[in-house]
């Protein structure tokens, strides 16, 4: 650490937030600045949506959280926290682009707590009762399965889009259109889709294809695809020319997520790092364009401090950052931000005697419009170690709704009937007699939209800009559907900003907005 020891005159940076990018933030502080970081969480975890919920020994990951990065940088400084196990006698790791095989597990055992496990990759969507591969590959199963008429016509319209593309793209349809050609897009892409965000994929811009899905495509599917017959695999953990979607493996704590920011927070903790747990930002006091403190609410016992400090990084949502900032705001502002939507999120875990189909994957896509549930995660294939009783089956439903939605009122019984109903109807289950427990787990405001007030959010950034020493990092904290490393790296970019004395912004907002990640070389 820079400085390990607190002084009364030094700088300090105040965190609103507790999850990867505010965790992140604060240990960069702690390692490359004399700067005094101060963590403010409202709830009393850490992580985020990247905690790990333990339910009587079962451990639940919000969502599924792979720890994979193109950034050497975000692979090094995972490494760092918890070092890698793995069963593989070689594992390629690559950092500053240069690749070497090495030994995995000399200094390591299973039997370790604080580990990065190596696992397998495998999801595969589930469509009309059958399963295909994630992303869908042309095998000769495949083709089998969709019927040679239907994979005729899924030619014939990616070849249409090949020659007759739709210029500009404005929307997401129209992006997947393009990409896939529009006879696979409603197959394979269309209902899923719809399914998580709840409208059209004609009301939902373009760009969220653009920083979501990133260059896979077609060619990159069928090129993947000859390469892993053609050419000897490697086990490759970094894989940095390969296509998210099309990773083989990934890294993942023995316990899950959470186990990762736990372990940050100590260290943080450990190093005079102030950490503030069940405490809600209510208020933001600026003088001129320069932020002064901010005032905080225990959510328990309800007593207010003031906490004044240098620098003030938000992972908030952005509607809750206007919402509490002290000054004058244009009504233009307070328009856009108001009008920022959100997806929200429901995670039923059901523990299972046993389940019908034999089942290796981390998530099953349900493309099926005749249920709500849109993924379900295998907890056991995350991590072993995720489910108390190996003999039984750890089973994650995951429901996409909004706060208002009948379904986010649904009581924890109503959910776990749903949910038991839905595996049963899909055929994973006889009845509810496979199921021995359950339980639901409800997360708001998941995934930033982009619709609503989207198409304006510049003029909100514009403004939220203009204060020198605020700065927005994060998933929520930025409105945009980050992943955990992104997340991480704008935190990263932000404290290099700070200790180069740079309040310009823009190198924070570029990361994720181009197909390779950024990275420090």
């Amino acid at each position: 650490m820079a400085n390990s020891k607190y002084k009364l005159k030094e700088k300090k940076a105040i965190i609103i937030g507790g999850g990867p990018a505010g965790l992140t933030a604060a240990y960069e502080f702690q390692k490359h600045t004399d700067i005094y970081p101060t963590v403010i969480e409202m709830s009393d975890y850490w992580g985020g949506i990247s905690r790990t919920v333990d339910y009587k020994g079962n451990k639940i990951d919000i969502g599924g959280h792979r720890f994979f990065s193109k950034s050497d940088v975000v692979m090094q400084w995972w490494n760092d926290i918890l070092p890698i196990f793995s069963d593989l006698n070689e594992v390629k790791i690559s950092y500053q682009n240069k690749a070497s095989v090495v030994k995995i597990g000399n200094d390591t055992t299973i039997d370790d707590d604080n580990v990065l496990l190596v696992r397998k990759r495998k999801s595969r969507i589930f469509f009309k009762r059958k399963f295909y591969d994630y992303p869908i590959s042309l095998t000769p199963e495949t083709v089998r399965k969709i019927g040679y008429i239907s994979t005729m016509q899924i030619g014939f319209s990616y070849i249409k889009a090949l020659i007759f593309p739709i210029r500009n793209p404005k929307t997401l349809d129209a992006f997947f259109i393009n990409r896939f050609g529009k006879r696979l897009y409603e197959m394979f892409f269309k209902d899923y889709t719809e399914k998580v965000w709840g409208i059209p994929c004609s009301e939902i811009s373009a760009e969220w294809g653009a920083q979501r899905i990133k260059g896979l495509s077609i060619k990159k599917t069928i090129a993947h695809f000859l390469k892993t017959i053609f050419v000897k695999k490697k086990n490759e953990i970094n894989q940095k020319d390969t296509e998210t979607s099309l990773i083989e493996y990934f890294l993942y704590p023995k316990f899950g997520p959470g186990q990762m920011w736990e372990q940050v927070a100590e260290k943080v903790n450990a190093a005079n790092g102030k950490l503030v747990t069940n405490s809600k930002v209510i208020q933001i006091n600026t003088e001129g364009k320069t932020i002064k403190s901010v005032v905080t609410e225990n959510i328990l016992n309800g007593e207010k401090t003031e906490i004044v400090g240098d620098y003030f990084l938000s992972t908030m949502p952005i509607i809750e950052l206007i919402e509490t900032l002290n000054c004058e705001i244009p009504e233009h502002v307070k328009e856009v931000a108001a009008g920022l939507c959100y997806r929200d999120f429901i995670t039923v875990g059901l523990l299972l005697k046993s389940i019908q189909h034999e089942v290796e994957d981390n998530w099953i896509y349900i493309q099926d419009a005749d249920v709500h549930v849109g993924r379900l995660q295998i907890f056991n294939n995350w991590s072993p170690f995720l489910v108390k009783d190996k003999t039984t089956t750890w089973v994650g439903l995951e429901y996409f709704c909004n706060e208002t939605d009948d379904m986010w009122k649904k009581t924890e019984a109503e959910m776990g009937a749903l949910a038991i109903a839905e595996m049963t109807k899909l055929g994973f289950i006889k009845s509810n007699e496979d199921v021995l427990d359950y339980v639901v787990i409800k997360m708001p405001k998941t995934y930033p939209a982009y619709f609503g007030t989207y198409s304006r959010f510049e003029e909100l950034r514009e403004f939220t800009d203009s204060f020198n020493n605020l700065f927005l990092v994060g998933r929520n904290g930025m409105h945009k559907y980050n992943n955990q490393d992104h997340s991480m790296l704008t935190a990263i970019q932000a404290v290099q900003n700070i200790k180069n004395g740079i309040t310009d912004k823009s190198n924070i907002w570029a990361i994720n907005t181009e197909q390779e990640y950024h990275e420090e070389k």
